[in-house]
């Protein structure tokens, strides 16, 4: 099969190669450890892993945010963040910088030892959480992330209700994430989240802000089950076959800078993970002062791309159109 070309089809649809706007966010992956090992996982995070930040490039990256006022929001990543020594101090860092600080979280990691005070640590923060729940059913989570995983997530996301996240006026943000259980596309966004809303509800008493929707990119872990199965090709043809050219103005590498637990710098947190570094050469959070020289510049593309344009799209936001 000849790989689906990802900016053939952007050229159809816009003029020249996609560009970077004004950079608003940082997203940070501070370290692949991780106390699961996810099927789906494009890190290819895990308890084995011991990549992570030290303290010197986490200062580093407190002083891009102070140079840049243009950076509305932290988005720590992972691995599950919360393991890592730098997490807390990137948290109270840019809180003090009044910037919106997001932690992406497995919510296993909160009933870990030694991550005992960890939610009410986020609560104090007032840290957005957006947690991974990739289906509101026990088989389905488990068939991905492990045994005894969903009644662990459920487990944790009862503590972060009570301390009150998802209530309403608290100004404590709680989304979830759900992506598809394999080589498929994500079902619509809004209507999943009434599903999801009615059953975690009903059934657990949970509540959440909202749902996102993610659609599996075929790289790294899944790209290895893709191809064990037989089904690579398959999938490459359903996300070309689905491109959707209404999803290009918000594609969330446009407005989002990712920043590798060593500091070189990527268009997302996928391109980090393809080796496809910021402007086509390897640069670092210390190369870089002034992030607005990078506006305009051409983001790097690859067939994998197709994840995040086909159908309603995706994002670390969700859906796109």
């Amino acid at each position: 099969m000849q790989r689906p070309d990802f900016q053939k089809a952007v050229a159809c649809h816009a003029k020249g190669p996609l560009r970077r706007r004004a950079v608003t966010t940082l997203q940070v992956n501070v370290g692949w450890r991780c106390d699961l090992a996810c099927h789906h996982c494009h890190v290819e995070a895990g308890p084995k892993r011991t990549e992570m930040m030290d303290e010197r490039t986490a200062q580093r990256v407190l002083e891009l945010l102070a140079r840049n006022p243009s950076l509305a929001t932290l988005d720590l990543t992972g691995g599950a963040p919360e393991l890592h020594a730098c997490f807390r101090p990137l948290v109270r860092g840019a809180r003090a910088l009044g910037r919106s600080v997001i932690d992406r979280c497995n919510l296993t990691v909160l009933l870990e030892p030694g991550q005992e005070d960890t939610a009410a640590f986020l609560a104090s923060e007032r840290v957005k959480v957006v947690a991974s729940l990739p289906c509101y059913t026990k088989e389905n989570v488990e068939q991905q992330r492990g045994r005894d995983v969903f009644a662990r997530s459920i487990e944790a996301l009862r503590i972060l209700n009570r301390l009150g996240y998802a209530a309403r006026n608290s100004g404590l943000e709680l989304d979830l994430v759900y992506n598809p259980l394999g080589a498929s596309l994500p079902p619509s966004q809004s209507e999943l989240e009434s599903r999801y809303r009615e059953e975690l509800r009903g059934l657990f008493g949970v509540e959440f802000s909202r749902l996102i929707t993610i659609t599996n990119m075929p790289i790294r872990r899944f790209a290895h089950a893709l191809l064990r199965d037989g089904q690579h090709e398959a999938y490459m043809r359903l996300l070309a076959d689905h491109f959707n050219p209404a999803t290009l103005p918000e594609l969330m590498c446009r407005s989002l800078l990712s920043v590798r637990w060593d500091g070189r710098l990527y268009d997302c947190d996928f391109n980090q993970m393809q080796g496809l570094e910021v402007g086509g050469r390897p640069r670092t959070i210390w190369d870089v002062e002034d992030l607005s020289a990078l506006e305009g510049e051409a983001i790097a593309t690859a067939a994998h791309c197709f994840g995040c344009t086909a159908g309603s799209g995706s994002s670390c936001g969700g859906a796109l159109a």
